[in-house]
């Protein structure tokens, strides 16, 4: 049986769009519109949200793909987490109907919206640490033990590893990471506000891992 790829425009084409796009912003956005335009409000964080909704689709309709109880876990939770990174960048709704945080909430959130991950370390700063543990681990080691050393890796988790495809996006989310920590070392950037391009990417690696799985398990169903 040939195994069906996703399409290139997929997994290269569209990187390759989104780092173009990223760095015409910072050339072209005029300085004095910066801050609003990388801001929690702006473009990016719609993006971002967006992203995470369709990898929050795709994730459900793996979970229903799939037969075994410990894959319909690791979906579930793809699934539960899509939704909650996406809805929390839009602050569920907030963002777009301009809703009055309350002052209850507003104590305690630091940017003043109906959100969770700007109330705690343990609900921002930790799961971007494991996002991003997880792309560097899906999207570069893993491909590269498929390719070199396959002994090396637990052959039971074989169905949920990602192939080579997810490389390059995992690749970029990697090296702006780079870029963003070397900038705070020397104190020169190049970049407003990579953190949201860097975000932008690993919710892109993570809708890409999504896709991928649907269409091997649903060719697999298929015979």
């Amino acid at each position: 049986m040939i195994t069906r790829r996703l399409h290139p425009f997929l997994w290269a084409g569209i990187p390759i769009l989104l780092m173009i796009s990223q760095i015409l912003c910072e050339i072209l956005v005029p300085t004095p519109l910066k801050p609003d335009f990388f801001s929690e409000s702006g473009p990016h964080e719609k993006v971002q949200a967006i992203i995470m909704l369709i990898a929050f689709i795709v994730a459900v309709r793996v979970f229903f793909a799939v037969e075994t109880i410990w894959l319909k876990v690791w979906f579930g939770v793809a699934a539960l987490s899509s939704l909650y990174v996406g809805g929390e960048e839009m602050s569920w709704g907030q963002t777009y109907l301009h809703w009055v945080t309350p002052d209850s909430w507003g104590v305690i959130n630091d940017q003043n919206e109906t959100n969770l991950h700007n109330t705690s370390d343990w609900l921002d700063q930790k799961p971007k640490i494991l996002l991003q543990i997880g792309v560097l681990v899906g999207g570069l080691i893993i491909p590269a033990l498929q390719k070199w050393k396959p002994e090396k890796l637990p052959q039971r988790f074989g169905a949920i590893y990602p192939s080579w495809q997810l490389s390059l996006t995992a690749g970029t989310a990697v090296m702006l990471k780079l870029v963003d920590t070397i900038q705070d070392r020397v104190g020169a950037h190049l970049f407003w506000r990579i953190s949201e391009a860097i975000e932008i990417f690993i919710y892109y690696f993570v809708l890409l891992y999504l896709l991928e799985m649907l269409q091997k398990f649903k060719q697999r169903a298929e015979g």
